[in-house]
């Protein structure tokens, strides 16, 4: 099973609207496991990082007032993604794991930036 991404609305009864991923974007965030493993890891934690770990207990969900704050957790991540690799208890080569890390962190990037341009939320899931 995998981790989604994805944008959504409030319409006027305040109930979220999840947009459809455009074409040439992905909705992938990581695998199942990512959510202790990656996400919710003391080596994201000891970053600073204040929303993925909320993966390890539960979905994520971006009010759209955090969105800009969540964008920069994003770029935080991505300069580390080497150390993040390094620390997870995987078989995988490195460059592998650091490979898929950053593709799904460019997807959730994606999704963010997005959500920023409409005014929107991000909920990871």
């Amino acid at each position: 099973m995998s981790l989604l991404v994805d944008v959504f609305t409030a319409d006027e009864s305040g109930e979220s609207r999840f947009l459809d991923v455009p074409e040439g974007s992905s909705d992938l965030a990581g695998f199942e496991s990512w959510r202790t493993t990656v996400w919710g890891s003391e080596t994201v934690r000891a970053l600073g990082a204040r929303f993925f770990p909320q993966l390890a207990g539960n979905h994520l969900r971006v009010a759209p007032e955090d969105v800009p704050e969540f964008i920069d957790e994003v770029l935080l991540l991505q300069n580390n993604i080497e150390s993040i690799a390094a620390r997870m208890d995987s078989p995988k080569p490195i460059d592998q794991r650091t490979g898929e890390i950053a593709d799904r962190l460019n997807n959730i990037r994606d999704a963010a930036q997005r959500a920023s341009q409409i005014g929107g939320g991000v909920q990871i899931w």
